[in-house]
């Protein structure tokens, strides 16, 4: 059998970290952060241990790149959600609806991610966090911005000062409120959007049970899994 080339190689691997990130915020938002071990993330990916130190420094940091994976393609569902529109006003407006929309349905995995980034390991600079942060910027952009380099880290720490209000034990926000704050904050009409306790992105499934594999490509019930060998390969590479 010849040699799979550098391309298939690095697909395979792309994969195994994806099926890695799904599995953290299945489980993070199942049991909790304390509860779920990097060993019970793996076998939910079906990947070998030794990835998960191999593509993430440590639990923390493989939380925050998942968390702004799911972040990342809720917004950008949003975004491109029909009827599609270039109204900079209308796509801010899904942007706030959609990371508010995020605290509703994932209540666990948004307060554990927003506990992590006050500690020490403090906010991880990703590739899902700048992939994050590109669409946000777009979106201050076409939102008439004049200074984008000013005016995204102003939306950013709304948005997450918006979701930890929203989270926080024995005194949360009503998200109404909230959102009503952001919206005259930047002068969004409320019938723009979609609100997040009317018709949040992401979803559930029938049972109730958040469904993630939407926004993790591929999903772990794809067939297409990363080869044993190459798993075991790079397990290898990272002792």
């Amino acid at each position: 059998m010849s040699p799979r080339s550098a391309s298939v190689n690095e697909e395979l691997r792309r994969r195994s970290r994806e099926r890695l990130l799904q599995a953290t915020v299945e489980l993070v938002g199942e049991r909790g952060y304390e509860a779920t071990t990097l060993g019970d993330i793996a076998d939910r990916a079906g990947s070998a241990r030794g990835l998960v130190s191999y593509y993430f420094p440590g639990k923390r940091q493989l939380l925050q790149s998942a968390v702004h994976r799911l972040m990342h393609r809720t917004l950008e569902a949003a975004l491109e959600r029909e009827p599609r529109t270039e109204d900079g006003r209308e796509r801010l407006a899904r942007a706030v609806d959609a990371i508010l929309g995020l605290a509703v349905e994932h209540p666990v995995l948004m307060r554990t991610h927003m506990a992590g980034i006050l500690q020490a390991e403090g906010f991880v600079q990703c590739p899902e966090q700048q992939r994050l942060a590109e669409l946000l910027r777009d979106t201050v952009r076409r939102h008439g911005s004049l200074s984008v380099d000013r005016d995204y880290p102003l939306l950013r720490s709304q948005l997450m000062g918006a979701v930890f209000t929203a989270l926080v034990p024995g005194a949360p926000m009503p998200l109404r409120a909230l959102r009503a704050e952001l919206f005259t904050r930047y002068g969004l009409a409320w019938e723009l959007g979609f609100p997040p306790d009317d018709a949040a992105p992401g979803g559930r499934s029938p049972g109730g049970t958040p469904d993630f594999s939407q926004f993790f490509e591929p999903g772990r019930a794809d067939s297409s899994r990363a080869d044993p060998q190459t798993d075991s390969q790079t397990d290898s590479q990272s002792k």
